[in-house]
């Protein structure tokens, strides 16, 4: 087992945005600080820049953000054993601004000579830009994973999973699920005990699998039908109760049939979907927001039995509803 060398990119080498050093700051975490009495020698790490490298440590006008010294530039990433893009410019992702011409070419050799090549969050588009995930699976934070489906359609984007490995090529979602796949990198790298040595250093979970799902808002969108607001209205409140698609389209004087394909031209979603994903959406506000039993929370949502709640959690989400709770514990009062 080797750590081996890890190229980290910045994007933006001067003033980097405050909201992007999350990403920025969890490869450097996780690999470059030494740890000798887990490995020795420890990771490699060098940071990457996208402009010229900065010897006098010198950046450019205060701002939003933050300066940050490169002692490389992007000639860096060719070499390293891994390469990691923690995000790109928010421009790039809501306006479609073009990615530095010089990244995505330098993402292309660094993989051609060999490299591991890794995004964390936003830093999917880089190398979907790049080429590196056509006809793969990938992720991205589920808030953008829309616009990454859109703009990159040879990507099977999956919006429901915390990381994908796809052997040479990884991608995780935002924030912490960065910090998940960090940590799975170091359990590839140099075995389970370490990954768990360093977890329990760094205070986190020792591992999350990356088919776990993202906690994304599976509540109804927004719909344009307004002679279907109501009946909806109707449903999420009385979710407790069975309800079926033949009553809610009663309710608004329309056939099964003609229900069905309304909603589903409205939502994206058939009525069935849709009550499933309202039901889930009230379990998980029981479990975030009270400490009712488990078997409540499936009646008051509509799912039924504590197994039933527990069979859907462990489909939809990945983990099970004792599981979601415990990540989104109540603050204490008083």
């Amino acid at each position: 087992m080797s750590a081996g060398s890890v190229a980290v990119v910045v994007t933006e080498e001067i003033e980097v945005p405050s909201w992007d050093l999350y990403e920025l700051s969890i490869p450097c975490t996780v690999f470059g600080k030494p740890q000798p009495d887990l490995a020795d020698p420890w990771y490699d790490l060098r940071l990457c820049g996208t402009g010229e490298p900065s010897p006098d440590g010198r950046g450019g006008p205060a701002g939003s953000g933050l300066t940050v010294r490169t002692d490389y530039g992007l000639d860096g990433l060719v070499g390293a054993d891994t390469v990691i893009v923690p995000s790109v410019p928010d421009s790039c992702v809501e306006e479609g601004t073009p990615l530095p011409a010089e990244l995505v070419a330098a993402l292309r050799r660094a993989h051609a000579a060999g490299a591991r090549i890794v995004s964390l969050c936003t830093g999917a588009f880089a190398l979907a830009e790049a080429g590196l995930l056509d006809g793969r699976r990938a992720t991205a934070h589920w808030m953008h994973t829309a616009q990454l489906a859109e703009r990159y359609p040879k990507v099977r984007v999956d919006d429901s999973v915390l990381y994908v490995d796809d052997g040479d090529v990884l991608t995780s979602a935002g924030l912490t699920a960065g910090l998940d796949l960090c940590l799975h990198l170091v359990r590839r790298d140099l075995g389970a005990h370490i990954a768990n040595q360093l977890a329990r250093r760094m205070v986190v979970s020792a591992h999350r699998p990356g088919g776990q799902a993202q906690f994304i808002d599976l509540s109804v969108p927004a719909t344009d039908d307004e002679g279907l607001g109501p009946v909806l209205e109707w449903a999420r409140a009385n979710l407790d109760q069975p309800i079926t698609v033949e009553e809610l389209a009663r309710r608004v004087a329309m056939s099964p049939r003609t229900f069905y394909r309304r909603l589903r031209a409205s939502t994206g979603m058939t009525p069935l979907q849709w009550l499933l994903n309202q039901r889930l959406a009230r379990a998980r506000s029981l479990l975030e927001s009270t400490d009712l039993p488990i078997t409540r929370v499936g009646e008051l949502s509509g799912l039924g039995t504590a197994n039933n709640l527990r069979h859907h959690f462990l489909k939809q989400l990945g983990v099970s509803p004792g599981d979601y709770r415990r990540a989104f514990p109540r603050a204490m009062s008083g």
